[in-house]
């Protein structure tokens, strides 16, 4: 278990990391945020496969993952408004929409703006 959430994104992607900056500046509360790939993984509980597809929020022993990882990032804020987003993220039909959304995203991020080649995942 860890004592401070961590945020665990592909280092490697460059429009992951941009997101991860600008979210860092305009969100109040923002947890230490880490490249997957200077980390141990088997010491987090992690697979190579599990941060390829999604940017990880650990916070003790609670993991989420995609959506669930932005959608408790806002629940962490001072915001009211931001921590009602971030309930609606997880919360049923809203959620649905957000795992698609966020399938998208990291699907098609090396085409997206900030995005490079390297940002494409694995074909599997």
């Amino acid at each position: 278990m860890r004592p401070r959430p961590l945020l665990v994104y592909d280092g490697d992607c460059a429009f992951c990391t941009t997101w991860v900056q600008r979210l860092e500046r305009w969100l109040g509360r923002f947890p230490e945020a880490q490249p997957w790939q200077w980390l141990d993984l088997d010491e987090l509980g992690l697979s190579s496969a599990d941060v390829t597809h999604y940017v990880w929020l650990l916070v003790g022993d609670r993991r989420f993952r995609g959506h669930e990882a932005f959608a408790a990032l806002l629940r962490m804020q001072r915001s009211q408004a931001l921590r009602f987003v971030g309930q609606l993220l997880v919360t049923p039909p809203f959620s649905w929409a957000a795992a698609l959304g966020y399938s998208l995203i990291a699907r098609f991020r090396h085409r997206l703006p900030g995005g490079t080649p390297a940002c494409a995942l694995p074909r599997s």
